[in-house]
């Protein structure tokens, strides 16, 4: 029954040394003095701030992408035990005790020496020899702009990792579809490459450009599958279920994960809130949320609210109304109504609060049972501090003079009748007696004409508030037309004394309405889509063309005394070498497509499939990565480059391989090309030494040795004034 324990237990295991010792490389290479410098380094001033609010657990809204890379930097600042506490003001500030330096540059330093084995496994995998990857992963492992981004709490590095493994997934799924598929390995390499996408998109959108490409190139390859008749229909339709969930359900799946997280993580209110709606605002804990905090749902005649413009733009405001008349006569000479202003205030104020009165009866408090306002429903709106009713008429607007001017109405005893009855709509209701509801109804006023938020800030006289209209013809409605009511409470006062102290005391009822998961995740990812920066020209700025002669460079760090540096700045001679390669691809692949077309074949039919899958890859992904980059109308810098650049490098040794097999054909072309080969890398090498001072910021350099690192006149290498 023992007679199994007679013989030793054997492990037996096939162990890449290569791909070993290049794993080792790498983390060497990006780990090496990982703490230096201690001290803020470019982009780490911004990103450091949401690593903070993380560890604090406040609400943030970054419009450069989705969440996933961030909370990734968050988790080294968590395991590192960072408090948060730190004050991300400026670039070069120095580091305190309390700062894990180590622990927040680990996760892009690991993602970044990842990098290297992962170059090297996708050239085997495209079929290429050991030789042609092991180049290509020490090419990625000496380019020193791929090293200087992955030394530091930026996220190009993880972006790039998650790219190359969904890449290298993929590439090993479909090398095993011909004999084994829907076996595990078939399985975990198709699920490996919808979750590597999809991760990639969650870290930076340019994500996005290598999963479209991935996903066209599975449907271009199942649609040769189509055409197998060895594949019998009910096959066909497992192998199209299974890309789908993989590729597409998957990854939608985890991108929602992604926000889930996040929002479950950053449940307090903070500095970026104001920009959410008054619905999203209230689910946070604090700020809104404790303001409206027993608020009651239902809008009635005689409450008392305040309205917030749902648009939010040009930047949040609540309508609001004060003792000041508009000029009897503007600037331009036209005259105006000499109303009480109506405008949009950018701040919370006793000011902004509005009774919601029945135009049929006198009273200005909550009846009981309180009778609640509906859609349709018209309604009066005065102002809780002035009594006057909220009234448009045809008198040109004071900065929009195509629209009407809104005001509250005073009674000069002239040919002006008051016109203030309003009819309420709510957008987004579910039917036609929807009943108004605080802060989740959005609403509209419509008298003849329809109120809007024109986004002009007022002269000196309106106290550059913003301006509101009428506009007098509705064919629809825009969203600087909808408004929600954000603070509610019941009046209980009919004495306008009485009612003051009121409008000036904290609300009281309860209300208990959280927005969904979905609803509050398609709120912030709209913001993220549409929330723009105003874009400014910023020092170390580029355009996409400067990228491929690598014509600009980025200073992220300047030591304070010694002439010690930092920039982001390429191998040269990887770049030039990569720019070469994609020509000579290029220039080949159409040379073979004519010759290929007069039934003319330089080369065999597999090589020549090698070839074109390889530069779909490679040179796909150096296009899909760059050239998207010309439509875009946002700052851009140069590490906006580095996916793109990434796929171009692995293309060299692609083209050197095709080269040296099939162009170099007698054995004495072959010895020279090789001698070249060697030659060349051996440049590669040289420049990498040659500005390793300013990949890591060590050794420093004298003045006569920044000076000698400037090769080209628009790179700005740093020189003290002595």
């Amino acid at each position: 029954m023992l007679g199994f324990l007679k013989e030793p237990v054997v492990v037996t295991a096939k162990i890449n040394v290569s791909l070993v010792a290049l794993t080792v490389m790498g983390l060497i290479n990006r780990l090496w003095g990982l703490c230096y410098p201690r001290a803020v380094v470019f982009d780490e001033v911004y990103y450091g701030q949401f690593v903070s609010l993380y560890m604090k657990r406040i609400f943030f809204v970054d419009d450069s992408g989705p969440p996933f890379g961030h909370m990734l930097l968050a988790l080294g600042g968590y395991l590192g035990g960072f408090d948060g506490n730190f004050l991300w003001n400026r670039i070069g500030a120095e580091y305190s005790m309390n700062v894990p330096v180590w622990s927040l540059r680990l996760l892009p330093a690991l993602a970044g020496a990842f990098c290297v084995p992962l170059a090297y496994q996708i050239l085997v995998e495209l079929h290429f020899s050991h030789c042609a990857a092991l180049g290509a992963a020490l090419l990625i492992l000496l380019e020193n702009s791929l090293i200087t981004q992955s030394r530091f709490m930026l996220l190009e590095s993880i972006l790039i990792f998650f790219i190359l493994l969904a890449v290298l997934s993929y590439l090993k799924f479909y090398n095993l579809q011909k004999h084994s598929a829907f076996s595990g390995s078939w399985w975990f390499w198709l699920l490996l490459t919808g979750v590597a996408c999809s991760c990639a998109v969650g870290v930076k959108y340019m994500g996005l450009f290598t999963y479209m490409l991935l996903l066209a190139t599975a449907g271009l390859h199942f649609w040769h599958m189509i055409g197998d008749q060895n594949l019998s229909n009910v096959s066909l339709l497992c192998h199209f279920l299974a890309r789908g969930l993989a590729l597409i359900i998957i990854p939608m799946g985890l991108y929602l994960s992604f926000f889930y997280v996040h929002l479950a993580l950053l449940y307090r209110s903070g500095p970026h809130d104001q920009i959410m709606t008054s619905a999203f605002q209230a689910s946070l804990e604090g700020g809104l949320a404790r303001i409206t905090q027993g608020q009651p749902l239902e809008v009635a005649y005689g409450s008392q609210i305040t309205l917030r413009n749902v648009l939010g733009k040009p930047m949040q405001c609540w309508l609001h109304s004060h003792t000041n008349t508009y000029p009897i006569r503007y600037e331009n000479g036209r005259g105006s109504s000499h109303q009480q202003q109506v405008t949009c205030y950018p701040f919370k104020d006793v000011n902004n609060w509005w009774i919601v009165k029945d135009p049929g009866m006198q009273q200005l408090v909550v009846s009981n049972p309180p009778r609640p306002v509906r859609h349709g429903h018209i309604v009066q709106l005065v102002h809780g501090i002035t009594t006057r009713y909220l009234n448009t008429h045809d008198v040109a607007a004071p900065l929009s003079p195509h629209s009407q001017e809104v005001s509250c109405y005073i009674d000069y005893n002239i040919s002006m009748p008051a016109q203030n009855l309003w009819r309420v709509e709510i957008v987004n209701r579910e039917s036609d007696t929807d009943v108004w509801k605080t802060i989740l109804s959005e609403v509209r006023f419509v008298h003849v004409n329809t109120s809007a938020l024109s986004g002009a800030s007022l002269p000196e006289w309106g106290y550059r508030q913003l301006e509101v209209v009428g506009e007098k013809l509705s064919k629809g409605y825009h969203q600087s037309m909808v408004w929600n009511v954000e603070e509610h409470r019941y009046g209980k006062s009919q004495e306008q004394k009485e009612r003051e102290v009121e409008l000036h005391s904290p609300t009281q009822m309860d209300i208990s309405k959280n927005l969904s998961f979905m609803a509050k995740f398609t709120e912030l990812q709209w913001k993220i889509l549409t929330l723009k920066n105003e874009d400014t020209e910023h020092k170390y700025s580029s355009s996409a063309l400067d990228w491929i002669t690598m014509d600009t460079n980025i200073a992220y760090w300047l030591h304070p005394t010694s002439g010690a540096q930092i920039h982001l700045l390429g191998n040269v001679a990887t770049w030039a070498s990569a720019n070469a390669a994609a020509l000579v691809y290029l220039c080949l692949s159409l040379w073979y497509l004519l010759r290929r077309r007069r039934k003319i074949y330089d080369i065999p039919e597999d090589a020549w499939q090698l070839w074109v899958s390889a530069g779909g890859i490679c040179g796909g992904g150096w296009a899909v990565n760059y050239l998207p980059f010309f439509l875009m109308e946002k700052t851009l810098f140069l590490y906006h480059y580095l996916p793109a650049v990434t796929f171009q490098i692995l293309l060299i040794p692609v083209v050197l391989q095709h080269l040296s097999d099939h162009l170099c054909r007698s054995v004495l072309l072959k010895s020279m090309f090789s001698a070249l080969t060697v030659a060349w890398f051996s440049s590669v090498y040289f420049v990498y030494c040659t500005f390793s001072p300013v990949t890591y910021g060590q050794p420093a350099l004298s003045l006569p040795q920044l000076k000698a690192l400037r090769w080209k006149d628009t790179w700005n290498i740093l020189i003290r004034k002595q």
